[in-house]
């Protein structure tokens, strides 16, 4: 089985070209042709992941987040990114990333997010015009009306949030709640627009917090959090199409952010 085969079904589920013009998704490093010895599954490639990823004896690592986002000019190992991409090549890993193709795709991110709160009657958020069913955000129904501060206190429970920074509570009940994974503070419009009670995100401004006042609630999770599900769905899609393949989550894929209680 080569490393071809794995990424194949991952594009299967989340075609490239559903990446946004400034994201670096795909194959990072490594040999296509290459036999996949097994694989581990990140939200970010960090040196405790790779450490991890040759302890274990596997040649890939598939995480959310590219190693590489913005362009690089020389590999010196001056910064964090080139001596891990340096680490990567001498221990004959291959990365690859699925980002924003997986944040946009049907049954992608932002669904799962929306199933984990138990949404009803779901749609997209910001849908494309070429298809309803891809784009950003979800849009759905709580199964009853629920008061508000016990549903921010179950969402921050539900994504192992450290903290939830969110909006005055205007509004004691809600039924109506939008969710999208990363930073989603732009969509906020399209939540109002939508009908939603309550927007679930993360790295909201401080502006949007003034913004939502009167509107709707807003709730900043935060990035990490919003995206650790990333891990459940890639390893499934893999494990769905070759059962029998060394796949591997990793323990070792942690949140960068720190929370002082």
């Amino acid at each position: 089985m080569t490393i071809d085969d794995i990424t194949k079904v991952i594009e299967d589920f989340a075609p490239l070209k559903l990446q946004e013009s400034y994201d670096n998704a795909g194959l990072i490093t490594g040999r296509p042709d290459s036999t996949a010895k097994g694989a581990l599954f990140c939200v970010d490639v960090t040196e405790e992941v790779l450490e991890e990823c040759i302890s274990l004896g596997v040649n890939l690592i598939i995480s959310h987040h590219p190693l590489i986002f913005h362009p690089l000019k020389k590999i010196t190992g001056s910064n964090n990114v080139e001596s891990l991409l340096i680490k990567a090549v001498k221990n004959d890993i291959a990365l690859y990333s699925c980002h924003t193709n997986l944040d946009s795709t049907e049954n992608g991110v932002s669904y799962r997010m929306a199933e984990m709160l138990g949404l009803r009657n779901i749609s997209v958020l910001v849908p494309y015009q070429h298809n309803s069913k891809c784009g950003f955000g979800i849009i759905g129904d709580l199964e009853e009306e629920t008061d508000s501060l016990n549903f921010l206190k179950f969402v921050k429970e539900t994504f192992k949030s450290g903290t939830v920074r969110h909006s005055v509570i205007d509004r004691e009940k809600i039924s109506r709640v939008a969710v999208s994974s990363g930073s989603g503070g732009s969509f906020m419009e399209n939540a109002i627009d939508a009908g939603a009670d309550i927007f679930v995100t993360a790295d909201l401004r401080y502006n949007t917090f003034l913004d939502a006042a009167g509107r709707i609630i807003v709730a900043d999770i935060g990035h990490f959090e919003s995206e650790y599900c990333t891990i459940e769905i890639l390893y499934g899609i893999v494990k769905k199409n070759f059962p029998k393949f060394a796949a591997y989550k990793s323990v070792n894929s942690i949140n960068p952010v720190i929370y002082l209680s």
